[in-house]
């Protein structure tokens, strides 16, 4: 069939027709969006951040980008590339958003109080089902009420840093053009692919401190601090995306920016002088000690070495620590420029109690006649790396500066790591994260360390009982945050008048092993993982060297109970070569562990093994004529010599008939119960191997030194192996049989040990109570038994420091009745023939009480502990009683053997120093 030509055109003609009538709307409608864009670009140049609607201000709770909403379902400590680019991460983002829109309800039954509003917060409801006491729980609901109503946070604090512009805050500079590899901005990159606006860009970039703030390709922005050459500027039309926070806004382009100040000029932290010997006036320093633990001792040689009349000593113990408390107190008797605050926190690791002791500290500081320039906080681990005079020489040349660390890296990488987005709460000594915030707009945050030294004008300012609007909103801020004494005072000074004192150096060095220090070893008083410095050792002297060029003054962390030789070391470089040779026991160390007028912080167990040792002396000293009727336990105090643990020493006090009272002091120390049964390629290279508790993995060393366990004790394997020289040699592996004293099978642990150095623990996981008696664990390699390891659970005659009663001994000593089911193969590595015996034996001592049960314990401590010493202290010594013993004050091990190094006597008044030694 032939079709005529112009039947065919006839044909295509309504197709042609259709295509004209799209190109033409295809073309209208660009003509509008360019209409609307010039108008509505020109009209984004008169932005300001101040006219936010409450929509767009909550919508900037999200500005930061996909990796931080990310970040809530992954472990705290887990590192966050922020501003990731890859797809990934929305998918990961929306499955997130699917598992928080999962309703979690609060269980109202379990509360005595009614919430004033229906919290819906996640993090919140589960922080107050975990929290311990109904107080706690109404405080976290309270607060997470005032969060969902918007009236706990300022939504806006003033900035007055004079390099501040509010004028210039959110003024358009224009369109420019960006590169991949030269970008116009480079400080700093976020992605927020469903919030991104000028605004949240604006609040992002002026909250990290940077000066202009740019818009890209939709949902970038980007941060930097030198103003875009005027040769890269474009025609406001390049730039052309629409912004996903609102598409009435433009975001920039392909490679094209707009880019808007900030209001605030790029920071500079003040360069300190160096010292100077002029004839200026000295000034004078307060040094804060707040203070925790027991290290009585190495306090006083701190404090000691810092000595001057012209300084000061403002003491902060935790209100728990009563021994410490009392025994500073008696330092205000001696010297009036010493002082202990009767204005007492309990305070925890990151809490808010922390910046809370520290302002109550300042105020009080503020209120008293003592004159002084600088505050510098100091805790129980710190110790001066300088002389005292070179310190006052260095602050003297830099009068009414403040000296901060900064955390050193992007913003809001810190923000996010130090969990500024989120609110804390801080009750039954814990800090309960219950959910993010958002940081309020205007101020830059800033923060690190918390060890500062800062100006007496600068406290006056901070520490005012009137503060003005920043500091009180700031007080607000981080009376919910988490570790605030790291932040608030360098916000403040960022944020304030005082903006042109900042100093980036807080006078320390910290060592630092974040391998080690970053093990989230604070989960149980704090919803975050952690990091903490490590003890300096003999090994890290380098580090301590290095500070001789530099403006730093002290150093931390300093452990005497860990290690001493380092800080003797580090005193010889401070006052000679020949420091300490002819100092009395300048290599011994004796740390307090219990004090009879102690309130708490008792160890039934230690106290028990004390009060069994003090009734064992007793007995060995006396006779027919002297005998020692009653002992009471008055003191118990570990003995190190050289870093080594000789003897744990108990002071006691004994009662005569015809004498009276009368005081002593022994020492025991746990017999070694490794018992190497056959050897082999591991047990050769066994450097020791024992049973214990408290072991602190950052330091890798047990802090349970005499080995005393109970029933309410976590038992550990803390063992370690040398490196072997056998080419030839494998990974070998260990198994571990924990066994009670009626011979069942608790417990299996494995280890592998390489050919390399092997320390470290094992903590199985026991149901308490544990059963008292002998314990044993077997070690077996290759289906044979090659060590064993005996260890005492010891039975209780205190419970809760007080006597334990008839109603409550088969309760403490009756064990558990949980036992784990385990394979037949380790039958063959126990001994059942006289369980039964056992079993009875151990009911029959579960009942056991009064005397039948100081003879039970008796018996077990010396199956397990030595005594080799004994001193007496004071009392009428008849002649014809104990002739032999030395007196306490002559030993050099006894606690009060001659200290120099941690006695602070008198004030030379001439040199205005201590006569240190």
């Amino acid at each position: 069939m032939v079709i005529p030509r112009n039947a065919d055109n006839t044909r295509w003609m309504p197709r042609y027709r259709t295509f004209f009538i799209i190109c033409a709307l295809i073309l209208f409608f660009q003509l509008y969006l360019a209409f609307r864009f010039f108008t509505l670009n020109h009209a984004s140049n008169s932005w300001s951040p101040h006219k936010l609607s409450k929509s767009e201000l909550s919508d900037l709770d999200n500005n930061v980008n996909s990796a931080r909403r990310i970040k809530d379902s992954l472990s705290d400590d887990e590192d966050l590339k922020f501003g990731e680019k890859d797809h990934k991460n929305k998918k990961q983002t929306d499955k997130n958003h699917s598992v928080n829109r999962t309703i979690v309800k609060l269980r109202l039954e379990e509360l005595d109080f009614v919430p004033a509003c229906e919290i819906v917060t996640r993090e919140a409801i589960s922080a107050i089902h975990r929290a311990k006491t109904q107080k706690c729980k109404q405080e976290i609901s309270n607060t997470t009420c005032l969060i969902q109503k918007g009236l706990l946070y300022p939504k806006k604090l003033p900035n007055f840093c004079e390099s501040k512009n509010s004028v210039l805050i959110g003024k358009s500079l224009g369109c420019f053009k960006d590169e991949k590899n030269f970008r116009v901005l480079n400080g700093y990159y976020g992605n927020n692919k469903d919030k991104n606006s000028p605004e949240s860009c604006i609040y992002l970039c002026l909250q990290s401190g940077f000066s202009y703030a740019g818009v890209q390709y939709s949902t970038e922005c980007f941060c930097g601090n030198d103003e875009p050459s005027l040769s890269l500027k474009l025609p406001d039309s390049s730039c052309n995306m629409k912004c996903p926070a609102d598409p009435h806004l433009i975001c920039g382009g392909y490679y094209t920016m707009n880019i808007y100040y900030t209001g605030v000029k790029k920071f500079v932290p003040q360069e300190a002088n160096e010292s100077t010997n002029s004839n200026e006036p000295k000034v004078k320093i307060v040094f804060l000690l707040t203070l925790n633990g027991r290290a009585l001792r190495q306090i006083k040689r701190l404090i000691k070495n810092l000595f001057h009349k012209d300084h000061y000593f403002y003491i902060h113990v935790d209100i728990r620590q009563d021994y410490l408390f009392r025994e500073l107190r008696k330092l205000e008797k001696t010297f009036n420029n010493v002082k202990v605050t009767r204005k007492r926190f309990a305070t925890i690791w990151g809490g808010a109690s922390l910046l809370k002791m520290l302002l109550s500290s300042m105020r009080e500081l503020l209120q008293m006649d003592w004159q002084w320039d600088f505050i510098i906080n100091l805790s129980e681990s710190d110790y001066p790396v300088k002389t005292v005079t070179r310190l006052v020489d260095f602050l003297s040349a830099n009068k009414n500066k403040n000296f901060v660390k900064s955390h050193g890296r992007e913003v809001q990488r810190f923000i996010q790591k130090q969990g500024l987005d989120k609110t804390f709460v801080e009750c039954d000594t814990h800090m309960w994260r219950i959910g993010d915030r958002k940081l309020p707009w205007g101020v830059q945050i800033d923060g690190g360390s918390d060890w500062v030294a800062l100006s007496h004008n600068f406290v006056s300012y901070v520490a005012n009982s009137h503060p003005d609007e920043l500091v009180a909103g700031l007080i607000v801020l981080f009376k919910y945050t988490l570790l605030p004494a790291e932040s608030f005072f360098h916000t403040v000074l960022r944020n304030s008048v005082f903006c042109n004192t900042y100093v980036d150096n807080n006078l320390h060095v910290t060592n630092w092993k974040r391998k080690l220090g970053c093990k989230c070893q604070y989960k149980h008083v704090v919803d975050w993982c952690g990091c903490s410095p490590n003890d300096f050792k003999p090994e890290d002297w380098l580090r301590i060297q290095n500070t001789e060029s530099r403006q730093l003054f002290f150093a931390r962390k300093f452990e005497p109970i860990i290690n001493q030789a380092i800080i003797l070391k580090l005193d010889q470089w401070l006052y000679g070569a020949d420091f300490g040779k002819k100092i009395k026991n300048m290599n011994s160390y004796w740390h307090n562990m219990y004090h009879y007028l102690d309130i708490d912080n008792t160890d039934d167990a230690i106290l028990t093994v004390s009060d069994s040792i003090s009734r064992i002396t007793s007995k060995h000293l006396s006779s027919n004529a002297c005998s020692i009727n009653s002992s009471t336990v008055m003191e118990v105090t570990y003995y190190h010599h050289k870093d080594i643990h000789k003897k744990t020493l108990v002071f006691f006090e004994g009662y005569l008939n015809k004498i009276g009272k009368m005081t002593f002091e022994t020492g025991f120390k746990p017999k070694n119960t490794l018992i190497i049964l056959k050897q082999n390629s591991i047990s050769v290279r066994l450097n020791h191997i024992f049973v214990g508790s408290d072991y602190d993995q950052k330091e890798q060393v047990s802090r349970n030194f005499p080995r005393i366990l109970g029933p309410y004790s976590e038992p550990a394997i803390i063992y370690e192996f040398s490196t072997t020289f056998d080419s030839g040699s494998k990974s070998n592996n260990i198994t571990f049989l924990w066994l009670d004293p009626t011979n069942k099978l608790l417990e299996v642990s494995d280890i592998v040990i390489d050919d390399g150095f092997n320390d470290g623990h094992i903590k199985p996981t026991f149901k308490q109570p544990l059963l008292p008696g002998s314990w044993s664990v077997k070690l077996i390699s290759k289906s044979e038994i090659f060590a064993e390891i005996k260890f005492l659970v010891i039975p209780l005659r205190f419970y809760s420091r007080n006597l334990i009663l008839p109603t409550q001994v088969e309760l403490v000593h009756g064990g558990n009745s949980y036992y784990k089911e385990f394979d037949g193969q380790w039958d063959k590595f126990l001994n059942h023939s006289n369980k039964q015996r056992l079993e009875r034996l151990a009911l029959a001592n579960s009942k056991r009480f009064g005397p039948d049960l100081e003879e039970w314990i008796d018996n077990l401590v010396l199956k397990f502990y030595t005594t080799d010493v004994v001193c007496v202290a004071s009392g009428s010594v008849n002649s014809d009683c104990w002739r032999d013993l030395p007196k306490c004050q002559d030993t050099e091990w006894s606690s009060l053997a001659p200290d120099p190094k941690s006695t602070i006597t008198t004030i030379n008044e001439t040199s205005g120093t201590f006569d240190l030694w």
